[in-house]
């Protein structure tokens, strides 16, 4: 284990989120799925939400549209001013924050984290601090849901031009072809990987380096139990599929100890 009194947070920079150019593909390339879906309906019945690494918005608002208070946190300010601009985002409450420290004095029936949000965190003692943030936010009775890459499927192996590529057709600025490239994982787990958005029109390429980390299942219980939290369900896909050493995800449902 890390020690983690010896090391500050790591720093989280990605203008894959950080730039307003790049952040504007962000629902192209991640619109409603599983996830989102999934945690709608987790929230039927929550009359407290906090959606931790929310993004653009997309599940905060439409949770919002149900009633009930909803807040949306997001360390990057380009995707926090799509999330206010979107449709419904006046219903909810965006703060620019990070999930390893912050701390709003209030409680939620549920808090999510959804897109794979929780592996920008690339160290055990980044990982247990937001489950400590989790845990602070947690209602008596509350719940908590995230996902996280399962590495036994080794899905950055996909992620090279030739089995990544693929056209966008951004409203304002016409088609796009796109694609990834990869190098990792380390012996930490963590993969490098580059996005590449390329106009049809100009020419002209956008590009961002991102950092990741997979974690073993093992790891992520560990500071899940680390944080006073408790897993009632270990899933391997958000349609609820049991986790297998296989699955695609490791997508912990739980609540406090």
């Amino acid at each position: 284990m890390e020690k983690e009194s010896a090391e500050r947070p790591e720093a989280i920079g990605d203008a894959l989120y950080d730039d307003p150019a790049l952040a504007a593909f962000y629902d192209l390339e991640n619109g409603w799925a599983e996830d989102t879906r999934c945690c709608l309906r987790l929230a039927q019945d929550a009359a407290r939400v906090l959606d931790l690494g929310c993004g653009t918005g997309l599940l905060a608002a439409a949770i919002a549209e149900r009633g009930g208070e909803v807040v949306g946190v997001d360390r990057a300010g380009a995707m926090l001013d799509l999330a206010r601009a979107r449709h419904g985002g006046g219903r909810v409450e965006w703060i620019a924050g990070d999930a390893r420290d912050l701390r709003l004095g209030r409680r939620f029936d549920l808090v999510v984290m959804t897109g794979h949000a929780f592996q920008v965190f690339l160290t055990e003692a980044d990982m247990r601090a937001a489950c400590r943030t989790i845990a602070a936010h947690l209602a008596p009775g509350g719940r908590f849901v995230f996902d996280t890459r399962n590495p036994g499927a080794a899905e950055w192996q996909e992620w090279v031009p030739s089995l990544s590529r693929r056209t966008l057709r951004h409203p304002a600025l016409g088609e796009f072809d796109a694609w990834n490239d990869v190098d990792g994982p380390s012996a930490e787990g963590i993969v490098t990987y580059t996005t590449v958005y390329r106009s049809h029109v100009t020419g002209h390429e956008l590009s961002a380096h991102s950092r990741i980390r997979f974690s073993r299942r093992e790891t992520v219980a560990a500071c899940i139990g680390d944080a006073g939290l408790s897993v009632d369900a270990w899933w391997g896909d958000w349609s609820g599929t049991p986790w297998t050493p296989a699955a695609p995800e490791i997508i912990p449902l739980g609540g406090r100890a």
